[in-house]
């Protein structure tokens, strides 16, 4: 029950209707080819969605008690025109409900012309200092992977030095089965863009 009142505490003052809005003038540094999101100058729409964001943000960020952020969990948007340098880009977003301590926002981006982009965005509200242990347990952790890794390595190492050398080919053959693995998607992001 006391984290029930705890989230509606930190979401006393965040209630559907709440507007934000931030804006960017279109530089080189904020088109396709730039962030390496395209070959068109224009708007890159990684750098859409950062304005749209950082519209949520002010709508919401100033009325969260101290020591609590909103992070970003999800986003549904769509880029529908193109926007050259020069331009002004103005993104808004609007509470429009709230759910446990996710809060979703409708937003929008539009330049000095048209809508340029739209859709929908869920923040989730946080303890800085609890989303930071998480963070350094998982660092933590990292670290103790690569010290196991590296003693591996090290054991590999002696083996070699005892007379169970690797060919070159074999070494060769090796480098290329991970290329190819890697080509292959199992590295594939999970960004999507359609153009319009």
């Amino acid at each position: 029950m006391a984290s029930t009142a705890r989230i509606s505490d930190l979401l006393a003052r965040v209630r559907p209707g709440l507007t934000g809005s931030s804006e960017i003038l279109v530089g080189p540094e904020h088109t396709a080819p730039f962030v390496g999101s395209g070959r068109i100058a224009v708007l890159a729409t990684p750098v859409m969605i950062n304005v749209i964001e950082a519209a949520a943000l002010a709508a919401i960020e100033h009325l969260l008690p101290s020591g609590h952020q909103s992070l970003g969990i999800h986003l549904d948007v769509s880029h529908t025109a193109a926007t050259p340098v020069g331009l002004r880009v103005t993104a808004t977003a609007e509470v429009v409900r709230l759910e446990g301590r996710t809060v979703m926002f409708r937003v929008e981006a539009r330049d000095d012309f048209e809508s340029i982009g739209g859709g929908s965005h869920q923040r989730v509200i946080v303890s800085v200092a609890r989303f930071d242990e998480r963070v350094q347990r998982k660092m933590q952790r990292r670290a103790d992977w690569g010290a196991r890794r590296n003693n591996n390595t090290a054991s590999s190492t002696k083996g070699i030095s005892a007379g169970r050398k690797t060919s070159r080919r074999q070494t060769a053959r090796r480098r290329q089965r991970g290329q190819r693995r890697h080509a292959g998607g199992e590295c594939a992001s999970s960004l999507q863009y359609s153009p319009a």
